[in-house]
């Protein structure tokens, strides 16, 4: 089995090729070739037998996705992008990438006619203002920034070009992710993280939005669970309707805040600073809140349960289960 990981240099990216790479296998098919592409070289995990191809460039360039599918992999990984923030202050990059990238993609695998499995990362931003408490997976998608437009674009490309068989797509709305390793991105929601990251390396962190804020999270952890899952799905068992709405624990800001005082203690809860930020909260207030995900769950996706859990899995897989600077 051939793999290719776009977006393989991101967080993500980085976490699926070492989880493929330590399982050496996908699907109960043992994975014979791993090609990782992004804007910038992807470090190779270590997974002797397998030939790991390191490609670099931007897929919206004329030509650049036909070179990449040209190895004709039989499941490719798609989380290559730009994030929220970014597409919101570079309309036109936002769309290049985001967009046309995707569309060059989806339009190099059709003419190439392999047929591959397709997992696409799509977004909760796709949702949009006014919601329900809980959102059911037959809400309507009206998204209120560039980035979720630019994915729900793509996510209707992906369900067109499965249905006509080009490829055999999922797409999976991916929560906020938290609590993302390293240092903070352009991601509107990198905050969340932040909050949480910082307090337990016994760092100050600013909280730009009010603590009522409502959000539904996951792990990184669960985000390469959702991606494995979802590259060996039936097809069939998905039906038309090809994105789904992944779980995810959804709680406020405040009882983030909580959650970090009970596993390290009222000090880390200190180090947060209220700092109000314009510019994101009128990205962030029209973020949706909470979700039922149904659908992903009858389909075996599964996520944590608490956000207690979701800080104790950052300790565990980022901080060797030790909390504290060093």
């Amino acid at each position: 089995m051939r793999v290719l990981i776009t977006g393989a240099a991101g967080m993500i990216g980085r976490k699926l090729a070492t989880r493929l790479a330590a399982e050496g296998g996908l699907g109960g098919k043992a994975i014979t070739a791993l090609d990782l592409h992004d804007i910038v070289a992807a470090q190779a995990p270590d997974m002797p037998g397998t030939g790991i191809s390191v490609h670099v460039g931007d897929l919206s360039e004329e030509g650049a996705s036909e070179k990449l599918v040209a190895s004709r992999p039989d499941v490719i990984f798609h989380l290559a992008g730009v994030v929220s923030g970014e597409a919101e202050s570079d309309f036109a990059k936002g769309y290049r990438v985001n967009l046309d990238g995707t569309r060059a993609l989806f339009d190099a695998v059709r003419v190439a006619g392999f047929g591959p499995r397709l997992v696409f990362t799509s977004s909760i931003a796709v949702f949009g203002a006014p919601f329900p408490d809980v959102i059911g997976d037959d809400f309507h998608c009206t998204p209120m920034t560039s980035y979720g437009t630019q994915k729900l674009i793509s996510e209707a490309l992906l369900a067109d070009y499965s249905r006509r068989g080009f490829f055999d797509g999922i797409g999976i709305r991916l929560p906020t992710i938290c609590v993302r390793p390293g240092k903070a991105n352009l991601a509107a929601s990198s905050f969340f993280s932040n909050i949480i990251r910082e307090p337990l390396n016994g760092q100050e962190a600013i909280l730009p939005v009010p603590r009522s804020v409502v959000h539904t999270h996951a792990s990184p952890r669960s985000a390469v669970n959702f991606l494995v899952h979802a590259a060996s799905l039936d097809g069939e068992a998905v039906g038309p309707r090809r994105n789904l709405t992944m779980p995810g624990v959804g709680v406020s800001v405040g009882e983030q805040i909580e959650a970090l005082a009970r596993i390290a203690g009222p000090e880390a809860a200190a180090l947060i600073r209220e700092e109000p930020n314009e510019t994101i909260w009128a990205i962030v207030q029209n973020w949706p809140t909470r979700f039922d995900a149904r659908r992903a769950r009858d389909l075996g996706f599964e996520s944590e349960k608490s956000f207690d859990e979701i800080i104790e899995t950052h300790i565990e897989d980022e901080l060797g289960g030790e909390i504290g600077p060093g």
